[in-house]
């Protein structure tokens, strides 16, 4: 049955806008476990403009499902991983300059690199998972990089939803079945959303979670996060 992890970043974003402890990122984490969702994820960016580095040190404790930090494997964030061990880690190739997360990794051109990092977090007992685009190649290059599992970048998924399901699911099913046959598990995230994640969970049953930020964020802003969060688990407990 698929995990709803709520990606707390922009609950961060609305705090250091104004500076101090307001919204309190941490007690939104607790809020969230307790409305239901069964992870936290954070990704924190080397210039922190949203989560910070202290923030995930200060999360980590109080998780009682799961935790997931995602980003860019640059040393400090390697470091940070390292010393927090949070039940995952998703490799995400994003720039410093990136506004948010655009791309997967190439799994085959980065197959030396991305092994060192599978094995440097997967020694601290740490499930990796590697960010991808819906390429079955990509699938095939994160197992034999010792990758755990990996994360459907979605949102050319969720661009193409509205006008035509079936085409904008269609590369996302044989790249998820694809990395089912290599024995990975299978995350999903980017700009799902209340209109297009359940469909995405029918044709593809076995994704293991969903990380979703941005959508359920602004959704709580009119439903409370309390409602939005039910109405995503709606979405995905559907079996």
């Amino acid at each position: 049955m698929t995990r709803l992890s709520v990606n707390i970043n922009k609950i961060a974003t609305i705090r250091n806008a104004r500076g101090g402890n307001m919204p309190d990122v941490k007690l939104a984490a607790i809020n969230c476990e307790k409305f239901g969702a069964e992870g936290i994820t954070v990704h924190p960016r080397p210039d922190e403009r949203h989560i910070r580095y202290e923030d995930v040190r200060q999360i980590r404790p109080i998780i009682t499902t799961e935790f997931n930090i995602e980003g860019n494997p640059i040393p400090s964030f390697v470091d940070l991983v390292c010393e927090v061990v949070p039940d995952q880690v998703t490799l995400v190739p994003d720039g410093p300059d990136a506004i948010t997360s655009n791309a997967g990794w190439n799994t085959l051109a980065n197959k030396e690199f991305l092994t060192e990092m599978c094995a440097t977090f997967k020694a601290k007992g740490i499930r990796t998972s590697i960010f991808i685009d819906p390429d079955p190649r990509m699938a095939e290059g994160a197992a034999a990089c010792g990758a755990d599992r990996v994360e459907l970048y979605t949102a050319g998924y969720a661009e193409m939803y509205p006008s035509n399901p079936e085409k904008a699911i269609a590369d996302y099913l044989k790249a998820a079945q694809r990395a089912k046959e290599c024995g990975l598990g299978l995350n999903a995230g980017h700009d799902l959303s209340l209109e297009n994640l359940e469909y995405f969970i029918r044709t593809i049953p076995w994704t293991d979670e969903v990380s979703i930020g941005h959508a359920l964020i602004s959704d709580a802003l009119y439903m409370g996060l309390e409602k939005t969060i039910a109405s995503y688990l709606s979405k995905i407990k559907i079996f």
